[in-house]
């Protein structure tokens, strides 16, 4: 029963005192003994930092053991046996002209898991690089799971004055000659590409069209002496098969630009020209220096699209083939991301009723339709994204590919 009458603080404080000795030996006197919870321990554990690669500029297979896309706090599922190759070398030593790409191919049936069975070496030089003469060797943890060491370091890595070439360098993750051709000479452009790109404005003496040794006028354009440009033809539109919008255009190379009088307008000389350049064709930057070394991973966001173009506008498309899909940064697609690449299921007419059922058993216009499902066809790896559509190269080709087939996260 509560009282009225009232109690002085020091009282109050007193009695709060005698409470918590009560419950403190109560605590105490208890049978159970107190128990701390234990993080689980891994089979593995990074060696070194884990935000050591923050900043720096990325190599094939340092960014390939990176995964920036899953949350710190979240452990990726272990690789078990099952994910090597059942022909898959105990060893292998690196060539020239090998790519991580091809290495993975190697070892693994998805060749982007990689970062997982790669093992880092503290102890070695470099040791998220991969050199031609490496020796790698297949081993297996002890729960089974495979991991990919460095047995013998190779001459280049050892040596660096022995890199006589930049084929003795690191390897890539993707071969260079693959698209160094589309990054020089594009022939597809996105919508952002031609709404930002500056254009031609007109040509020295009045000239209608331009060719090889003609001076061009461009607006709005800030490029030093010498800077060179490709200019590229806008032609047909490239639409969202699920909208219809416009996402891009194909591109026809015209020439080279040379600038030879920065300003406004600037000045340049066509050279290298395969074709006449137009007013209003766009300058676009030559990206053949651009880096291929990329952190091949799967897209963490649900991807379902399509194949809206090709390079060369090829009927079937093959191996290392250049493709642009409806699906980009918007969609979570970003350089490095590994698509499935599936042959849109046809659909065809089910002439199997009994004849006895319909008078047009043999076969017509009435008969019922059937969907096939959609069949695995490839791989493509994702180079190049803009906001709505992305540039791919087929990787993987195990069935004849084409234009308006679908490509979903694998």
């Amino acid at each position: 029963m509560f009282s009225n009458q009232s109690v002085s603080p020091a009282a109050a404080w007193s009695r709060v005192a005698v409470f918590a000795c009560a419950a403190l030996a109560a605590a105490c006197s208890s049978p159970e003994k107190a128990t701390r919870a234990e993080a689980p321990q891994q089979e593995y554990v990074a060696e070194g930092p884990a935000d050591d690669a923050a900043g720096q500029d990325l190599t094939a297979t340092e960014a390939a053991t990176v995964t920036s896309d899953a949350p710190a706090a979240a452990a990726a599922p272990a690789v078990t046996a099952d994910a090597v190759r059942a022909d898959a070398p105990s060893r292998y030593t690196v060539k020239r002209g090998d790519t991580l790409w091809d290495i993975s191919n190697l070892f693994l049936r998805d060749p982007w898991l990689w970062p997982e069975i790669w093992y880092v070496n503290p102890q070695v030089e470099n040791p998220h690089l991969i050199y031609p003469g490496d020796v790698l060797a297949l081993a297996y943890g002890a729960d089974g799971s495979p991991r990919v060491i460095l047995e013998q370091g190779g001459a280049a890595r050892l040596n660096p004055r022995l890199r006589s070439t930049p084929a003795d360098g690191p390897i890539a993750t993707i071969p260079y000659a693959a698209i160094a051709g589309f990054l020089s000479r594009p022939s597809l452009l996105s919508a952002e590409q031609l709404k930002k790109a500056p254009h031609v404005l007109a040509f020295r003496d009045e000239h209608m069209i331009g060719g090889t040794g003609e001076e061009i006028y461009v607006r709005n354009f800030d490029a030093p002496i010498d800077a060179r440009f490709a200019v590229v033809h806008p032609g047909q539109k490239l639409r969202d098969p699920d909208t219809g919008d416009v996402l891009g255009y194909e591109g026809v190379y015209a020439a080279t630009a040379r600038v030879t009088r920065p300003g406004e307008p600037l000045t340049a000389k066509l050279i290298d020209t395969t074709r006449e350049t137009l007013e209003g064709d766009i300058l676009v930057s030559n990206d053949a220096d651009a880096p291929l070394n990329f952190e091949v991973r799967i897209p963490t966001a649900p991807i379902n699209g399509s194949i809206i173009s090709v390079v060369d506008d090829t009927t079937l498309i093959g191996t290392y083939q250049i493709i642009a899909v409806n699906r980009g940064t918007r969609h979570g697609l970003a350089p490095g991301h590994i698509l499935a690449v599936d042959q849109a299921g046809l659909t065809v007419r089910d002439k199997g009723r009994s004849k006895s059922s319909s008078i047009f058993s043999t076969g017509s216009a009435f008969d019922s339709k059937v969907k096939l499902p959609d069949e695995r066809a490839g791989t493509a790896l994702v180079f190049k994204s803009y906001e709505r559509m992305s540039y791919a190269i087929v990787v993987g080709a195990s069935h004849a590919i084409r234009v308006a087939d679908t490509v979903r996260t694998p």
